[in-house]
């Protein structure tokens, strides 16, 4: 049990991940008060949520935020930066608090951003990649996020990439070889049909992180690698979520 916070004074960043219309992403109802952008650049935070009642339970009673070290396991769409105030309770990924507010938004993290995103962690096992198919799906991927690829250039990559993973998975001699050729599979496919529907398909960046963190892990000492591959997965996503830049 972590002690309670007073308010504001809060040293860790913490956050939190909402579907596009402000409900939670991962579970959960309620819409959340979400901040205001004032107009030069400042943010308001979102009034304070209600304060929750009786015993905080993970995933039963009580409202949850990531830490840093959580944000890959919970991607989604929108992602605020976050305070509480009250009791808090510590989870394996998460922790679990009475009352929360939002103060932000990491307005960096957009349909672009999340794409590019993903494929940065498949070129991180990038010498897993030995089918030329797997490699030109992420490198359409990377066009088509920078205006420089069409959605159809992107469709044919993305079912060239597919079959790239089906046949990979068809040939386990190499496992980790398998997994890069699926990373690079669900980095290609995200949006492919939905283009502009950035809420239908964002969860390939979180798909395309986590089969990354197989193949690095398959290639070499499991858990060494492994969190070698998310530690530098998550240092990538918050200096995205800070600076924009990928």
């Amino acid at each position: 049990m972590l002690p309670p916070a007073e308010g504001i004074m809060i040293m860790e960043k913490l956050y939190k991940i909402l579907n596009m219309d402000g409900y939670p992403n991962n579970g959960g109802s309620g819409k959340y008060n979400l901040p205001t952008k004032n107009e030069d650049g400042t943010w308001t935070p979102g009034d304070w949520m209600p304060e929750i009642g009786g015993d905080l339970v993970a995933c039963g009673n009580g409202y949850h935020l990531c830490r840093e070290g959580d944000l890959l396991a919970w991607l989604g769409p929108r992602i605020f930066a976050a305070d509480y105030r009250g009791e808090c309770m510590d989870d394996t990924d998460k922790i679990v608090v009475r009352q929360v507010r939002l103060l932000s938004e990491y307005e960096n993290w957009n349909e672009r951003t999340a794409r590019l995103f993903a494929c940065w962690c498949v070129r991180q096992t990038w010498h897993l990649v030995i089918d030329e198919r797997s490699k030109n799906a992420v490198i359409i991927a990377e066009k088509f996020a920078n205006g420089e690829a069409t959605i159809d250039e992107l469709r044919a990559a993305r079912d060239a990439a597919w079959a790239a993973a089906r046949d990979a998975a068809r040939d386990a001699a190499w496992a980790a070889a398998r997994d890069a050729a699926w990373a690079a599979a669900w980095a290609a496919d995200w949006a492919a049909d939905w283009a502009a529907d950035w809420a239908a398909d964002w969860a390939a960046a979180k798909v395309a992180a986590g089969v990354a963190d197989w193949a690095a892990a398959r290639a070499a000492d499991w858990a060494a690698d492994w969190a070698a591959t998310r530690a530098a997965q998550t240092e990538k996503l918050i200096s995205i979520l800070e600076t924009g830049e990928v």
